[in-house]
């Protein structure tokens, strides 16, 4: 059976406006490009497109399992204008401050959810990416053995320098998610980036 490949996407920051804690739909804002570029990466390159996101606001109280649910629901609504959607969301609701450890193992940097993905729809993820603005996107991509886009977008120039600190760097830092793409388009080619 042949595997398949897949972008692994953050959510908040990386696809859409992050508000902190976003749990109303009708809050949702996709970033610039989001929508060209995820239908570039699926429908002309094949890439599943999966989102593992950390969203800890379930535990903090802030939100409700079913507003992260409304919200995804949303994004591929907004993403349908594009002829595109996102295969699946993969979320984890646990922060360590309100959970236990076993119940915070989902957690990003984990590559739990990640390896739940692979296994669900046979993803080589050596074949696949991860593009995210946050320092646990870049680690996460380092725990599971996949190419790392660190994204300007949301909380990325703040990452960059925690990154730079920890000696940690994502295989390609990306102004935006059409950034990102057109990076894909250049290495699954093979052609040389520019150092």
């Amino acid at each position: 059976m042949k595997s398949n490949k897949a972008i692994f996407l953050d959510r908040d920051g990386t696809i859409n406006e992050d508000p902190g804690y976003l749990g109303n739909p009708e809050q949702v804002v996709l970033l610039p490009t989001v929508g060209e570029a995820l239908y570039t990466l699926k429908n002309q390159l094949n890439f599943l497109l999966i989102v593992v996101s950390n969203q800890s606001g379930v535990a903090r109280g802030l939100i409700t399992e079913e507003d992260v649910r409304h919200v995804n629901h949303r994004i591929n609504e907004l993403l349908s204008a594009y002829n595109v959607n996102i295969d699946e969301f993969y979320y984890c609701t646990t922060h360590p401050e309100f959970n236990s450890e076993d119940e915070c193992l989902c957690r990003k940097p984990s590559p739990k959810m990640i390896l739940d993905a692979a296994k669900k729809f046979n993803i080589d993820i050596s074949k696949s990416y991860l593009i995210g603005d946050n320092v646990s996107d870049i680690e996460c991509a380092y725990n599971v053995g996949c190419k790392s886009i660190l994204v300007k977008t949301g909380y990325g120039l703040e990452s960059i320098n925690v990154l730079q600190k920890q000696n940690k760097f994502p295989s390609f830092v990306a102004e935006n998610l059409m950034d990102a793409t057109n990076f894909i388009i250049k290495d699954i080619s093979g052609e040389k980036i520019g150092v």
